[in-house]
């Protein structure tokens, strides 16, 4: 009853209070496909220069990564393995849970499964919609996690984007300010679909952290209905054949 009254204040008193996102933000399609090897090989050098900082990856192995990528192991060594020198270690950090919270106020999640949790398109948006927010500690915010405690990580390439906002008028006759759309401030190294297949292709990658077997697991089911469909011919022809003289 009390968070009630406080919440009435607060809309009588901030009448034009500015809303953080716009509950129709853009929803961006990611283009998933784990067979594509080399947009997996772009991804995991995204995801080591950029994300691999703060953000660990434990439930996967860098000798399994390179397996499957069709990476070898010396090009694996010297590009892509920054914290260990054993190409057979999970992919973790040196960061401590402690420090993180110190640094950012939370830890930094682990993203072997966050695909899964999350959602392919879910991340795509996330990538796409940073925007300056002067209010927060890092100076951004995102329209897909409100008040996101993590940096923009990816601002150099795609730039610095900012809000713009427009008045809308609820059914109670109350006018707030929220986001209709963001718009490129500050250009970056790649222009926005470079960008956007940027992001895809670590999105791809975070797919296929979620579940490396599943590009066994879809080859071995084309293969089972393919005998399925052929054991389906060979089945139908011994039935035919055994109630021939019947009918």
């Amino acid at each position: 009853m009390k968070r009630t009254i406080i919440l009435f204040v607060v809309a009588l008193v901030s009448p034009f209070a500015v809303s953080a996102t716009s509950s129709d933000h853009p929803q961006f399609k990611a283009d998933v496909d784990v067979t594509d090897k080399a947009s997996l090989q772009r991804g995991a050098r995204i995801f080591m220069n950029y994300c691999m900082g703060c953000h660990s990856a434990a439930y996967m192995r860098y000798n399994r990564m390179g397996k499957d990528l069709g990476i070898e192991d010396s090009i694996l060594q010297s590009n892509l393995m920054f914290a260990t020198e054993k190409s057979g270690d999970t992919m973790t950090i040196a960061m401590q849970k402690g420090d993180a919270e110190k640094f950012f106020g939370t830890a930094a999640p682990d993203l072997s499964v966050i695909a899964r949790s999350r959602g392919a398109d879910w991340l795509l948006t996330y990538f796409m919609t940073f925007y300056r927010d002067d209010s927060r500690p890092f100076g951004v915010n995102n329209l897909a996690f409100k008040d996101v405690a993590m940096p923009h990580v990816l601002w150099e390439l795609q730039g610095i984007q900012k809000p713009v906002f427009k008045t809308v008028v609820t059914e109670d006759g109350m006018q707030h300010e929220v986001i209709d759309h963001l718009e490129l401030e500050t250009p970056g190294i790649l222009d926005s679909g470079e960008y956007q297949n940027t992001v895809n292709d670590l999105v791809n990658f975070l797919v296929y952290v979620g579940e490396p077997a599943q590009i066994q697991r879809k080859n071995m089911g084309v293969i089972v209905i393919l005998y399925l469909l052929v054991l389906l011919v060979i089945v139908y022809m011994l039935k035919q054949e055994y109630w021939k003289d019947i009918h």
